[in-house]
């Protein structure tokens, strides 16, 4: 596989600007030919939220690629899956259906007709058009990520799973591990043809949901989905090792076998660095020392970072309760607006805090209290 990534600044949702950038990465990074090609653009659309959040892939973004896409003469196809949306989904307030309508490019929904496919270890159903397109363009939101500390091109292509199947494959794969083993698997089994990330504003803090916009400035692409996330993890000052999905996907070696395998077109990658940028916690994955201790010492789970939930923020809305792939968690009747954890069954996956929108599920050690 192609191990070029590009990155190229750029600090403004600007489409002509854009679009530049765009056919510049795509023609350094070796991009496939699009000439009579049935091409699915895959955004990273995790709930329906204005552009403002940045909770989304900006339309803008969108936008150039398809206006890039056709000049190249595809037949151009959008759509994504969010896990608590069901048939029918349209995320108008994110700007994405605005969009695909001006430009005539139809949004499919991913809930029809899904087809399986084989995995490492045994088979998923994903949309049918990701079986159907010719090629696939990824276009990943740079974001941190609660569970596996940033979302990049690997954990964008989970989106092809339709609605709560994506929730079921926590209760598969329970921990950061094994979960993050999936995604690469996934990947691996269905690999966008290129990739490009909406690194110009992206979320730091609790994402990929509650966390706070930053700009970051920049645009990343390859036709490998590992080189892109490698790069990403670097400007958000991660090792690269310490993110799950880099570290299993390089220990295969099917896209690099190490971070210093891919070729670099860019800026200087230290001028891009957000020193200040705020980080997801690293915990113990890659600690030799203490994995042994917590293999042998049952360390209580009331130590552990879990979603606690803030009753004042709370609408009542329960996209909490449905995305739940362990039933953990209820509403209390007698209180309004309070939601009740039963911490014995939550697994720690952390999809309650991602599809909140109310900033009403916080990930956090709480030692006291229910």
């Amino acid at each position: 596989m192609n191990s070029t990534v590009a990155v190229r600044k750029c600090m403004e949702y600007d489409f002509g600007l854009i679009y530049s950038h765009i056919e510049e990465i795509y023609n350094i990074c070796g991009g496939p030919d699009l000439r009579n090609k049935k091409v699915l653009l895959k955004p990273n659309v995790l709930s329906d939220n204005i552009p403002e959040r940045c909770v989304t892939t900006h339309p803008v973004v969108l936008d150039a690629m398809i206006a890039f896409a056709r000049d190249r003469g595809a037949t151009v196809f959008a759509g994504d899956s969010p896990a608590i949306h069901s048939r029918g989904f349209r995320p108008v307030k994110t700007g994405i259906i605005e969009v695909c309508e001006k430009r005539g490019v139809p949004w499919i929904d991913f809930m029809d007709r899904p087809s399986e496919i084989r995995l490492k270890n045994g088979r998923i159903k994903v949309a049918s058009i990701a079986r159907e397109a010719d090629l696939i363009i990824s276009l990943p939101k740079f974001k941190t990520h609660e569970l596996v500390y940033l979302t990049g091109a690997i954990k964008n292509t989970l989106g092809l799973v339709p609605g709560f199947i994506k929730a079921k494959q926590h209760a598969l794969y329970q921990n950061r591990e094994s979960f993050s083993s999936f995604l690469v698997d996934l990947t691996e089994s269905i690999t966008p043809d290129f990739c490009l990330m909406d690194g110009i504003q992206g979320m730091e803090g609790p994402g990929p949901g509650q966390g706070t916009p930053v700009r970051t400035g920049v645009l990343i692409g390859s036709s490998n989905p590992l080189a892109v996330d490698i790069i990403a993890s670097k400007i958000a000052g991660y090792d690269p090792m310490d993110i799950p999905t880099n570290r299993i996907a390089l220990n295969r070696g099917n896209w690099l076998r190490t971070p210093e395998a891919l070729i670099y077109n860019g800026p200087v990658l230290d001028s891009l660095v957000k020193k200040d940028f705020r980080r997801i916690r690293i915990t113990s994955d890659r600690n030799i020392s203490l994995q042994f201790i917590k293999n042998r010492i049952k360390i209580p789970r009331k130590f552990e970072r879990r979603p606690v939930f803030i009753h004042e923020n709370c609408t009542g809305c329960r996209e909490c309760i449905k995305i739940c792939p362990q039933n953990a968690i209820v509403m209390d009747e007698k209180r309004k607006n309070h939601v009740v954890l039963t911490d014995s069954k939550c697994i720690r996956c952390f999809c309650c805090s991602e599809v909140c929108n109310y900033n009403a599920v916080k990930i956090r050690v709480k030692v006291f209290g229910v």
